[in-house]
């Protein structure tokens, strides 16, 4: 089933701030479906060109939505245009399907202000870019402005620091919505660094030692990640790395900095800890992951929080 982004077109829209995510969420198939709202139907942009066939703001939004709100090139005057208060007053009468998190809002750079003066920050944590920050304060008194974050959350609410941060934001949300493995291909597709929150959990080998781009780890890391309970041997791997044993090992401390070894027992836990946290026992556990006992679990436990 395909989750609707609704991105807010309004005259000055950042470029980037706006084709970023919806080109990361296009790289994403059928996984979502995008769509292009405004209060007129052609918007000029940031960069000189003007994109039309933009569709009137719905009077609702499905649930389970994600609304996208870009930043404009000139702020102080963009969002206080006539357009720009339409705008507003439509997403006040949003409020409270956000507020019952029906609708999911992704603020990117500027949009933060737009969501601001429209009461959707009030007493929620927020971001904005370095310098806009000042007069997010003024717009939101009563939200709790995080300086140099790439982006922050606070239940439904999410905004960035602006331009490639967007970019950041949605394939933190893609990994949310759709799993790290949907995020992760995009990434590399788009030849972007996979950032995290410092929020997420810890223990995610699948997110964890990906932010590179050799071509062999990323293929022997494919190869692990999808049957990490295999009998592997570090000949094969190298094989489907195309690289030499000795140069895969090379490889993994010089830019991961552990052993391929290590890597492979990271997902093993990981995969182990999933089947505990369904009910399953130790022992069948510790087997569907990979390791010979559950006396082998224990002892990479053991080393993992070492």
């Amino acid at each position: 089933m395909s989750i609707d982004v609704w991105f807010v077109m309004l005259p000055g829209v950042l470029a980037l701030d706006m084709s970023g995510p919806a080109e990361t969420f296009v790289l994403a198939g059928d996984a979502f479906r995008l769509h292009y709202i405004g209060p007129q139907p052609d918007v000029p942009t940031s960069i000189g060109l003007t994109m039309g066939g933009i569709s009137p703001l719905p009077d609702t939004l499905p649930d389970g939505s994600l609304l996208v709100l870009p930043g404009v090139s000139d702020s102080r005057h963009q969002f206080s245009t006539p357009q720009a208060l339409g705008v507003q007053h439509w997403l006040m009468r949003l409020q409270p399907a956000i507020h019952r998190q029906a609708i999911t809002v992704m603020c990117v750079c500027s949009g933060a202000l737009l969501a601001a003066k429209s009461g959707l920050l009030t007493g929620k944590q927020c971001t904005t870019h370095h310098d806009v920050i000042t007069r997010l304060r003024d717009a939101a008194p009563g939200a709790v402005i995080k300086e140099n974050r790439i982006f922050v959350q606070d239940g439904n609410i999410w905004t960035s620091a602006g331009i490639t941060s967007g970019i950041d934001l949605a394939l933190h949300l893609m990994n949310r919505l759709c799993g790290p493995e949907k995020a992760l291909t995009v990434a590399r597709e788009m030849v972007v660094w996979f950032r995290r929150s410092g929020d997420d959990p810890q223990l995610s080998p699948w997110l964890r030692y990906r932010n590179h781009l050799h071509p062999a780890i990323h293929r022997a890391q494919d190869a692990l990640t999808a049957e990490p309970q295999k009998g592997w041997q570090l000949v094969d791997i190298a094989a489907l790395a195309h690289v030499s044993p000795r140069h895969l090992t090379r490889l993994f401390q010089e830019h991961l900095g552990i052993s391929v070894r290590d890597y492979l027992e990271q997902l093993r836990l990981a995969i182990a800890q999933q089947w505990l946290l369904q009910g399953r026992g130790v022992e069948q556990a510790s087997i569907a992951a990979g390791f010979s006992s559950p006396r082998q679990f224990h002892r990479a436990k053991q080393r993992a929080i070492s």
